[in-house]
């Protein structure tokens, strides 16, 4: 049954991006923009073990999820391309059947190279599942600019491996570093689409009530708003080139086996343990079990951590921000967290720190990631080698920041 249920040649959109790009802001886009008799599925692979984004998006929607026909799935404790194709095929498959979506969008991990998944996604087995559309990227204009993103292959791996590129955050950004980017973008990958995104600036931000021609600037506005929008919409069912071109080469080189999805249960118990939380109801058992619950580990060139609270932990909102900001290097801070000012949505990066209030939740969760420091001299870098340590995985103490983070409970 599940077999005739996933083989309909289901509209499918990556959208992929550096970690903090937007891309959570550009999906939020698409599922404005669903016809309201469509339903919609959403896969979104976060790579800590505490799920946030799915209660990011969810909380930004005006409307019920289940009224507006969107479906939103999980997928926490790593990246679903980087070890084997189960957690990406139960992910799918389970999605597929319970839900009968008639599109599928695809956020991977900002932190993944988004090679592996279109590798996946071109064997011969999701051809008649999947109908691949054109690869969105996002791309901040403002990490482009320093140049530890500029440099870093993870950054520039979104770029190579895509059909279409959103360049959001770019206001700062004059003539002579504009057509820098673009000459980068295109040595990177000169077929790519370029769609530069509406400013999103709202109306007390672009406006003054003084101004006699606010009204006409709010019409422009709303005039490019709605192009941008249009263009993005079209991405949709624009076929993808960087998949197609793929899967010809898997036709004609196959897997040498491929998993049956017949057997789902029994082989969730061989998954590792860094992609077993496929299966996120027994990572939220185990969590649930003990609160309150914090995880770290290092994952490539950065350093994980989340939390997750009883309900009735009411943090103080100022010192919680306070303490959030101060620490070394981070890159991403995601929550959603009962504080003194109420429940609280964050979602902060090094270019953009939002917070709102949402309604409340059965616990609180906090994740972030830290980008670790390769900069370091010559001698402190031998002995490190020596220790067999890196100085950047002794920057945090993780039992201090416990203590610290209680402390902020009211």
């Amino acid at each position: 049954m599940k077999n005739q249920i996933i083989f309909q040649n289901i509209p499918c959109t990556l959208v992929t991006g550096f970690l903090g790009a937007g891309k959570t802001t550009v999906i939020n886009q698409l599922l404005a923009s669903k016809p309201n008799d469509e339903r919609w599925a959403l896969l979104i692979n976060e790579f800590g073990r505490i799920g946030i984004d799915g209660a990011l998006l969810a909380s930004s929607q005006d409307n019920d999820l289940e009224q507006k026909n969107i479906a939103i799935r999980e997928v926490s404790g790593g990246c679903i391309c980087c070890t084997s194709q189960l957690p990406l095929q139960i992910a799918i498959s389970r999605l597929l059947s319970d839900h009968h979506p008639q599109r599928l969008l695809i956020e991977p991990t900002g932190l993944a190279h988004p090679r592996e998944l279109i590798l996946q996604l071109s064997a011969p087995h999701w051809q008649t599942a999947l109908k691949m559309n054109a690869v969105i990227t996002v791309l901040s204009g403002e990490q482009w600019q320093q140049i530890k993103y500029r440099d870093h292959d993870g950054f520039q791996a979104h770029v190579r491996d895509a059909d279409v590129l959103i360049i959001n955050r770019y206001v700062q950004l004059n003539t002579s570093k504009e057509q820098a980017l673009l000459e980068w973008i295109t040595k990177l990958n000169s077929q790519i689409k370029i769609i530069w995104a509406a400013s999103g600036l709202t109306a007390s931000e672009t406006t003054d009530s003084s101004d006699v021609h606010s009204s006409d600037g709010l019409v422009a506005d709303g005039l490019v708003a709605d192009a941008y929008s249009k263009t993005l919409n079209d991405q949709l069912n624009q076929p993808s080139s960087i998949i197609s071109n793929q899967r010809k080469v898997s036709i004609s080189n196959p897997k040498k086996s491929m998993i049956g999805l017949q057997s789902q249960a029994s082989s969730l118990a061989t998954v590792p343990s860094s992609s077993s939380s496929t299966d996120e109801t027994k990572a939220q058992a185990s969590a649930d079990s003990d609160l309150p619950y914090r995880y770290h580990e290092e994952q490539q060139d950065f350093q994980l951590a989340g939390w997750r609270l009883p309900a009735h932990y009411v943090l103080d909102a100022d010192d919680l921000q306070d303490w959030l900001l101060a620490l070394p290097n981070w890159q991403r801070i995601k929550g959603v967290v009962h504080t003194s000012d109420g429940w609280m949505q964050i979602n902060f990066n090094p270019g953009s720190l939002t917070t709102r209030t949402i309604d409340p939740q059965t616990d609180s969760r906090l994740e972030i990631i830290l980008q670790l420091d390769n900069t370091v001299d010559t001698a402190t870098e031998k002995s490190e080698t020596e220790n067999g340590a890196k100085a950047s995985s002794v920057l945090i103490d993780w039992e201090e920041c416990d203590r610290e983070l209680m402390a902020l409970v009211i």
